[in-house]
């Protein structure tokens, strides 16, 4: 029998293996800062210090972690269905749009919290209506969802930058941005969180997209185990075969988990446009569409490991700026590296231990 199909427990597949993985990641990382002539301890304290030594730290990690929670949550409702999503970045980017565009109707007339759940549905919208293309592709035409998916993040990002020059540009300023929103289009910050622990939040956006998340998490860990287009849609994930003899359609549940997954997406784009800038932005997205793949398959596409490992990323983007401006010497490319190792052993390689694993696990059981 095959490794991969031999059970274990929860405890060693959703703990102990990825700490294993983390923990060679690190390793790994630390050789290649001591091959730069750095020292390794060095660059983990400062990492550590960087991201959670003081409330501001802590409240910019928790700031990107919002953002990677959301793509993450996009990228495992499509995996759970069998499908890898790749655009989250488009649908996230397009999900700005209708977030912005709510905020810009909304903002003189009301308080922001009238505007935001309109701004949810608008993000949430405009992201799934990003995603319905490649779905009916891939439902109806048999075309790769990886492949349409890509291409759409293209498409999105330049349809973006044409109405942010063209249309949605204050007139008389060079930068392609909208008007920076009003307070009723502003999500407010989480300060006194930090106050609840005497750290001060300071200049981190930290904000309430951050609980919006943590109950959008919620959300998708009841529909995706606990209703029947949930088991429907791990069914199809499983075994399309068996989902077609259970009489399960086959078009109509992938076009519905990708519009799902598109609507996380788009949700994302609250952090950044209402919750930090207060206006829509080129590349406001900066990359934490392709983060959330890392951030789905090391949290095992279960919310709450989603959750853990966003923060995770939370802590290496921001402890990764702290090392960079401590440490001259490892430059931002150099923290890119030690990200990509940790997404390399904890996505691309996440079962490399498993066979020493299973093999240790059934010594145990017989002993």
């Amino acid at each position: 029998m095959s490794t991969a199909s031999v059970p274990l427990p929860n405890w060693i597949n959703y703990g102990l293996i990825p700490i294993l993985n983390l923990v060679v990641a690190f390793l790994i990382s630390g050789f290649v800062v001591w091959i730069i002539g750095e020292s390794p301890l060095d660059a983990l304290s400062l990492l550590i210090q960087g991201a959670l030594g003081n409330g501001e730290g802590i409240g910019f990690t928790l700031y990107y972690a919002t953002s990677f929670i959301f793509t993450g949550l996009s990228v495992a409702v499509a995996i759970h269905s069998g499908l890898f999503n790749i655009g989250s970045e488009g649908q996230a980017y397009v999900g700005g749009l209708g977030c912005a565009l709510v905020a810009l109707a909304l903002d003189r007339y009301v308080p922001w919290y009238v505007t935001m759940p309109i701004a949810v549905v608008g993000a949430g919208l405009f992201g799934a209506a990003w995603a319905f293309i490649p779905a009916f592709l891939q439902a109806k035409r048999g075309s790769h969802i990886v492949i349409t998916t890509i291409m759409f993040n293209y498409i999105g990002a330049t349809l973006m930058v044409y109405l942010l020059v063209h249309v949605l540009i204050v007139p008389g300023k060079m930068a392609p941005e909208t008007r920076t929103f009003l307070e009723g289009g502003q999500l407010p910050k989480l300060g006194w969180v930090m106050q609840l622990f005497g750290a001060k939040l300071g200049a981190a956006p930290f904000n309430v997209s951050f609980i919006i998340a943590l109950v959008v998490s919620y959300l998708v860990w009841l529909l995706v185990w606990r209703t029947k287009l949930g088991f429907e849609m791990r069914t199809l994930g499983v075994s399309p075969t068996a989902a077609a003899y259970a009489g399960i359609p086959y078009a109509r549940t992938v076009i519905i988990a990708m519009l799902l997954s598109g609507a996380l997406a788009g949700m994302m784009a609250l952090n950044p446009v209402m919750g930090s800038s207060a206006r829509l932005q080129v590349e406001f997205v900066g990359g934490a569409g392709f983060v959330g793949i890392a951030v789905s398959l090391m949290g095992r596409n279960h919310p709450l490991g989603i959750i853990m490992a966003a923060i995770l990323f939370g802590i290496l983007y921001q402890g990764g700026d702290w090392i960079s401006f401590e440490m001259p010497n490892i430059t931002r490319e150099m923290i890119l590296v030690i990200q990509g190792l940790v997404i390399l052993f904890a996505g691309a390689l996440e079962y490399m231990f498993r066979p020493a694993m299973v093999r240790l696990y059934q010594q145990f059981k017989r002993g």
